[in-house]
């Protein structure tokens, strides 16, 4: 399988240049705070995921001073050697793949990565849109298609929402009948891949959690949908709904046309779309204790790795940004576990206390900060 070999950075953010050979599937980058050790984990997933768990601006990836940035990854496995390159300025972002511009969509799934960060403690108890973006961000790893009914929806619900600001009812009838067929395609695409990731989820919480039950539902805005089958199922098992139903979304679109037109803003749909979780049969959004919303948080993560690995046939890049810090022993421990995998993994810390003596002599230790300027 693919590892990643070398990392070069000039001018991502804080970090002047940096050239780090990586020997082994296990890097520790350790340094203070605001030593630049979460940009090189950043630029690992704008290289392997296209995106950045920050939501960063171009502008925001470049060095003060600078005009523009570079981020190289080499990877390599026993056949294939891949420079993949990302080069800034202040508006666009350039990929390309040994020395070939490429889209961003065709650098997805070479290497793919899982990114977990101190924000995503909040996956569970966090708005619903937090879980359709870890959900969406996933989705387009795997699935060019799925990255494809994304971009069209989200670029026909600006127009709807526009239109709805400025009130021109007269054109909502058609831009609706477009909203509802790609907001159809979007929300099957969700559904069929929670249903593949939910499982995962349950059974790595379980395992984490010491037999404790989680369970995960899938709910389309606009659908009644129901379990296609209840046999040996918990209630209201979203997961194994049925394929959402355009004419219900129709429908559910016509029904609320007035309270969008008064709110001035599209009110179903795709982007109202719920994922919640059970543990116990208890809503964990509402009852979880701090330390079962992390269980929950690590076994999604942990999920997205295997469901990677089941529809790719290869495990991502890990990329953990100062979690272990946020975990305490019993979870470290699972997560360390894990890592017996044929896996590679990025780990950034302030603190090396928080590993133990064999993780930290099969690590690669690299300090921080870089050279800056």
């Amino acid at each position: 399988m693919l590892r990643i070999t070398h990392i070069h950075l000039n001018d991502i953010r804080n970090c002047c240049q940096a050239d780090v050979a990586i020997t082994g599937r296990l890097t520790i980058f350790v340094g203070p705070n605001a030593a630049g050790k979460t940009n090189v984990v950043e630029a690992v997933q704008l290289l392997t995921a296209g995106q950045s768990f920050r939501h960063a601006r171009s502008a925001d990836l470049i060095r003060h001073g600078a005009t523009t940035a570079r981020a190289v990854l080499t990877v390599a496995d026993e056949v294939r050697h891949l420079e993949m390159s990302l080069a800034i300025n202040e508006t666009t972002r350039t990929y390309a793949l040994n020395g070939k511009a490429k889209r961003v969509a065709d650098m997805r799934g070479i290497m793919p990565s899982v990114a977990f960060t101190p924000d995503d403690l909040d996956l569970v108890k966090g708005s619903p849109a937090h879980r359709r973006d870890a959900l969406d961000a996933l989705g387009v790893q795997l699935n060019k298609n799925y990255q494809v009914i994304l971009r069209d929806f989200e670029k026909i619900l600006r127009h709807k929402n526009r239109l709805l600001k400025e009130g021109e009812a007269s054109m909502l009838d058609a831009v609706n009948e477009l909203y509802v067929k790609v907001a159809v395609q979007l929300q099957n695409y969700r559904r069929a891949l929670f249903a593949r990731l939910e499982p995962q989820i349950s059974a790595h919480y379980t395992h984490i959690a010491d037999g404790e039950t989680l369970h995960g539902y899938y709910e389309a805005s606009g659908q009644t949908t129901t379990p296609a089958s209840t046999d040996q199922a918990p209630p209201r098992k979203r997961s194994e709904a049925a394929m959402v139903d355009s004419q219900a979304l129709a429908a559910a679109v016509e029904a609320h046309r007035a309270d969008e037109l008064a709110a001035h803003r599209t009110l179903v749909g795709p982007s109202h779309d719920r994922i919640t979780f059970q543990i116990e049969g208890m809503d964990a959004t509402r009852f979880a204790s701090q330390g079962q919303q992390r269980s929950a948080v690590l076994a999604w993560k942990l999920a997205e790795a295997d469901t990677i690995n089941d529809v790719l046939g290869t495990f991502p890049v890990l990329l953990l940004d100062d979690v272990m810090s946020e975990l305490d022993a019993h979870r470290r421990a699972a997560f360390v576990r894990y890592l017996q995998h044929d896996i590679q993994a990025f780990i950034t810390t302030a603190n090396l206390d928080y590993f133990d003596r064999e993780m930290i002599q099969e690590a690669q230790i690299v300090q921080l900060p870089f050279e800056s300027a």
